[in-house]
């Protein structure tokens, strides 16, 4: 809870915050990692730095999170901070890393502000700051001792055992640990993957785990086609290099929307490569021998490009109470066209997982708002920094 004074503060310059939030990212990001390099070998994503998606995400946390104080000085934002959080545990992110963050975050606050930062300007907006990252700390803190690891310690070898061509653009890796380490996943988690690209640097991206066997787990790797934004730098060099007997460093599983427990029924809609998350759960499904309602959505350009298109048949074939329903650009499937929902029937006591590009899930969403669905039963998972949290 901020204090009072704080408080008062926050909201007072918050409009003017909120105003140069992405001047003050860009001079964070620029300073911080023009003065220490090594950040991008292994943790940074230079692909976000060179779109301004992290800046633009950072930004929005850091506003949803002061939003959020004010309006709710004794709610803490769980969902917020439970997305970061896990994101981080995936990428190995330190207690230590926020003292470096929270030296160049304000330098950049007061090089944009000039006199308007004033003592109790920056005193108030440190104090957010510091309650921020004490949540993030405590979270991460109890996500690694669940794993039995450290942000220290949460890259461990893995080797490449099998690939198998999903599509022209999609494959998927099956990976063994080198030392036998293999924390059980939630259905719908992800993993964090780490490489060193041609140039020498090191870099890491998160991909849903779509399958497990044992220490076995498997991950689903799409090539972005050229003009697709991000321009998917280690998606791509893994696509194409990538073979068995190969070694990659992963993390711990980690991410919160996974396949919750309980009778009531599923809405899984997604577009493209996000049918991964979406294979997670229904294999959970089926471990389980879950008898609820499951209803798989899913569009995509055309039946070739669906990855995991027979695998997803199946196993929606072998649960008691499920359907599919399939929307092809280019036809073959249930629909033509991109997906709509009019006409679809949809449970108004289902909980629904979406996962696809942002206007994919927004059109989705207003759709299942529409239907009945409450906000709290529709969850989404985005890949790439969050865009989405806070702005509507």
């Amino acid at each position: 809870m901020l204090s009072t004074e704080s408080a008062t503060t926050v909201r007072a310059t918050l409009p003017v915050i909120a105003e140069h939030l992405d001047a003050i990212t860009a001079r964070f990001y620029g300073t911080m990692l023009g003065e220490n390099p090594g950040l991008l070998d292994g943790l940074f994503n230079r692909g976000n730095q060179a779109s301004g998606e992290q800046r633009r995400a950072l930004a929005g946390a850091v506003a949803a999170f002061a939003v959020g104080l004010l309006d709710h000085p004794d709610e803490r934002p769980d969902a917020l901070l439970s997305r970061i959080a896990h994101k981080h545990v995936s990428l190995g992110v330190t207690e230590d890393q926020y003292v470096i963050v929270h030296k160049y975050l304000f330098g950049a606050i007061a090089h944009v502000l000039g006199d308007a930062a004033t003592p109790d300007v920056v005193a108030a907006w440190d104090e957010v700051y510091w309650l921020m990252a004490g949540a993030l700390i405590a979270l991460e803190a109890r996500l690694y001792a669940a794993t039995g690891h450290t942000g220290h310690d949460v890259w461990r070898p893995w080797t490449i055992t099998e690939r198998r061509e999903q599509t022209p653009d999609t494959v998927s890796l099956t990976l063994e640990p080198d030392d036998g380490d293999a924390p059980d996943p939630h259905p719908g988690q992800y993993v964090g993957v780490r490489v060193r690209m041609p140039d020498g640097v090191r870099q890491a991206r998160q991909y849903s785990l779509t399958g497990w066997d044992g220490t076995r787990r498997r991950i689903t790797v799409k090539r972005l086609r050229a003009g697709d934004t991000p321009a998917g730098e280690v998606s791509t060099h893994l696509h194409e290099t990538a073979r068995p007997g190969d070694t990659v460093m992963v993390s711990v599983p980690a991410g919160d929307v996974v396949l919750p427990d309980g009778d009531h029924p599923l809405l899984l809609a997604s577009a493209g490569i996000g049918c991964t998350p979406m294979v997670a759960m229904l294999r959970g499904l089926a471990e389980r021998g879950d008898t609820r309602p499951v209803l798989v959505l899913h569009a995509d350009r055309s039946p070739e490009d669906h990855a995991h298109r027979d695998e997803i048949a199946a196993l929606v074939a072998g649960l008691p109470d499920a359907r599919a329903l399939t929307w092809y650009e280019r036809g073959g499937g249930d629909l033509t066209g991109r997906m709509d929902l009019t006409g679809v029937d949809i449970p108004v006591d289902a909980e629904a997982f979406l996962c696809g590009p942002l206007p994919f899930m927004r059109g989705v969403r207003v759709r299942l708002s529409a239907a009945g669905l409450p906000a709290r039963r529709i969850r989404y998972e985005v890949f790439g920094p969050d865009l989405w949290q806070g702005t509507d």
